[in-house]
């Protein structure tokens, strides 16, 4: 009986091993996306790709494009085509009304 007990223990202590560790791994992943999100928004004047926005935030594409199409409606941007022919986003722009050291 203590065999069952013991296979049984390690067995879930196993499993919530797992299921701590993908917790863990999707707010770093989630962290990483509004990181990434935030810093394109700033850095090319409010253009976004999803090829960027997966590639600075090193995740795969379909975690990316769900995170995209959710601040794409949030914020309404419209989708749009470069000369390439490459499809990007146009969010709203940023515009500071003052610097974060003259917000104290």
């Amino acid at each position: 009986m203590a065999i069952l007990e013991w296979i049984f223990l390690s067995g879930f202590g196993l499993l919530a091993g797992i299921a701590i560790t993908n917790i863990v791994q999707k707010r770093q992943q989630q962290s990483r996306l509004e990181q990434a999100f935030y810093q394109l928004l700033e850095i090319e004047h409010g253009n976004v790709s999803l090829i960027q926005l997966a590639a600075s935030a090193r995740v795969n594409a379909q975690l990316a494009k769900s995170y995209l199409d959710a601040q794409v409606k949030f914020f309404s941007a419209v989708p749009e085509v470069d000369d390439d022919g490459d499809e990007f986003y146009r969010f709203p722009k940023l515009r500071r009304l003052r610097e974060p050291e003259e917000w104290r």
